[in-house]
């Protein structure tokens, strides 16, 4: 049954993300090992039932009564073995309860790397900030973010990463993302129902099989199976009214020569409809907690309204399939095979179930995508309750504008993230950020671009707040070069720049983010390389972040007037130590490190 309202009570009585996934966790191992105890008890009771059966059988096998009487111990062994699998079933169930939680803790306690899905499949280099902003692969945001068990789920979450979506849409997935946020019960069961699906359904197969023809397309074969089962029975009620049996056994000949003619097409029929119900009725477990969820957003609204066909809920059509199939796979008994030569009853039961494919099964791709959606939404809901804090972003037509106050990345412990205010706009619109090693630069571009990315996903980010407009996010950060394709660090360099040159000729304003930019050449054509590139970025209305070690580039700002601005990060020594804060300051660094990081190492070079 769903729950009305469903916000959970941990957020009402104030309590904690990390308290209650501890307090979940708890409770769950304690209801764990007490039905584990009773599964054992049930086995042992079983096996022991069985064995005095056994030996009464063989000491008595020539009482009747006796006999008679072990149909006792063996009722109490069959209602024992249901028991014990109803309780096998709630105890896997409750496994993945189990690590749902488990997976919350570990992400609020950062020890999340390695525990989920990492998205590596959906990985192009090409794309403009995927590989830069490590969205993929191990300790990626796709793995701290999704929650999602269904191949579905996953690539709406990543489709989701790798393209922003429009103002309005995003408004549309906040309000969701909102209203999901402390529904942790109906996480961890979409969770939970999520891996049946993740392990026994074929998304791809029960698609293309929705959308097939069926194996009987005409009606010849319905009608011929139809008249032929008819005159059967009339035939045998001949026989018992006029004494005719020689009519029965004609039309017996006659009905089984026609089953043998189209064996070989039911079956196949037939055994597709087996295959797709079972995966169907997995699926069914997850649709029907979408189903009864009670929501108000627009989104989960819309989302809801487009699973219903005809009026029907897939779970209830697919309940029906179930039901047709159930009966259909009755037809491989001895009893029930030599009555189904002569009237074609699973024939029939066949047809009922490819006219359900005709209409049900064209919907099925969009079930799957309806889930995909769901799951994403929640796996974003996941992110905003664990980080109350955190802000939602707001959005303004007019741009380019990217203003944020606290901002850190999303992916750094509490402990160790130092927040950082900044403004790009289109009176200032790029910062030439200078610094010594390890102060932080490529940590705070990546943070700009993460948290870009998260609020155009629909996504609270990790700041006090934020205002942006509609960005299109392009980085430079992690260009490699390619031995195997004979590709250079500086050549996949200026390609890169090429695409984004390419997106700031577009509509949508670019947000560019570049590390180290050309730093495969001498330092005269970097800084004439790189005035250029970045000149032709401002005078397209692109902002973004440069960082570099080469203080040369410092000069750039000067060279675009108030457009541009330097800031740095810097560091200091205390007690022989370096010593970053990690704070962004206006200006151009004063301090170099790079011979006081070899000389610690033992390289034995002097700072001069």
């Amino acid at each position: 049954m769903g729950e009305p309202n469903l916000k959970d009570q941990n957020r009402a009585t104030g309590e904690e993300p990390a308290e209650h996934y501890a307090g979940e966790h708890t409770r769950l191992l304690a209801l764990q090992a007490a039905e584990q105890r009773r599964e054992r008890v049930l086995g042992y009771s079983k096996l022991v039932i069985a064995i005095l059966t056994l030996i009464a059988a063989v000491l008595f096998h020539r009482n009747p009564v006796v006999l008679a009487s072990l149909l006792v111990p063996a009722a109490a062994f069959i209602v024992l073995a249901v028991l014990q699998e109803k309780l096998l079933a709630a105890i896997r169930y409750r496994t993945r309860a189990i690590a749902f939680h488990e997976r919350g803790l570990a992400r609020l306690n950062d020890r999340w790397t390695g525990t989920g899905e990492t998205g590596e499949r959906f990985l192009d280099p090409a794309h403009p900030y995927a590989r830069d902003l490590d969205l993929f692969g191990s300790a990626s945001l796709f793995e701290y973010l999704s929650s999602a068990r269904t191949r579905a789920g996953e690539e709406t979450l990543a489709q989701w990463l790798l393209t922003a979506a429009l103002p309005d849409e995003i408004v549309a997935r906040q309000d969701a993302v909102r209203e999901l946020e402390a529904r942790v019960r109906f996480r961890e069961r979409l969770f939970s129902a999520g891996e049946t699906v993740r392990l026994g359904v074929h998304p791809d197969a029960i698609s293309a099989w929705g959308e097939a023809k069926p194996v009987f397309k005409g009606r010849g074969v319905r009608i011929v199976v139809s008249v032929l089962a008819a005159l059967w029975i009339l035939s045998v009620v001949g026989w018992a009214v006029w004494d005719l049996p020689l009519v029965t056994l004609l039309m017996t000949v006659l009905n089984f020569a026609y089953s043998h003619q189209i064996h070989a097409r039911l079956e196949k029929a037939a055994g597709s409809l087996e295959n797709a119900a079972k995966d169907l009725q997995l699926l069914a477990e997850v649709l029907a907690l979408i189903e009864r969820e009670q929501v108000s957003s627009t989104r989960l609204a819309g989302i809801q309204l487009a699973l219903q066909h005809h009026g029907s809920t897939p779970s209830a059509a697919i309940g029906k399939l179930a039901r047709i199939v159930e009966l259909l796979e009755s037809r491989h008994s001895l009893f029930a095979r030599p009555l189904d030569l002569v009237t074609f009853w699973s024939a029939q039961l066949t047809f009922v179930a490819e006219r359900w494919q005709q209409e049900f099964g064209p919907a099925i791709r969009g079930w799957m995508q309806a889930v995909g959606e769901f799951e994403a939404l929640t796996s974003l809901s996941a992110f905003a309750y664990e980080h109350p804090l955190y802000a939602f972003p707001t959005f303004v037509d007019e741009g380019p504008l990217f203003a944020a106050e606290g901002l850190a990345h999303p992916l750094l412990p509490a402990g160790k993230a130092i927040d950082n205010d900044l403004k790009l706009s289109d009176e200032m619109q790029l910062v030439i950020l200078s610094g010594p090693n390890m102060a932080g630069k490529s940590t705070f571009i990546r943070s700009i671009g993460v948290n870009a990315v998260l609020a155009q996903c629909g996504d609270p980010v990790r700041a006090r707040c934020l205002c942006m407009s509609p960005l299109q996010v392009a980085a430079s950060i992690c260009v490699l070069d390619s031995l195997a394709g004979g590709v250079s660090r500086f050549y996949a360099e200026i390609h890169r720049l090429k695409l984004i040159f390419d997106l700031t000729q577009g509509l949508v304003p670019v947000l560019f983010l570049l590390d180290e930019l050309l730093s495969g050449t001498n330092s005269h054509d970097r800084l004439i390389g790189t005035q250029f590139v970045l000149r032709e970025f401002v005078e397209h209305r692109a902002i973004g972040v440069v960082s570099t070690h080469d203080l040369a580039l410092t000069q750039i700002p000067a060279m675009l007037g108030a457009r541009a601005a330097n800031y740095h990060f810097e560091d200091r020594i205390e007690d022989n130590r370096l010593i970053f804060d990690y704070k962004l300051r206006p200006g151009i660094v004063q301090t170099s490190n790079a011979l006081k990081l070899m000389h610690a190492i033992g390289l034995g070079v002097m700072a001069q």
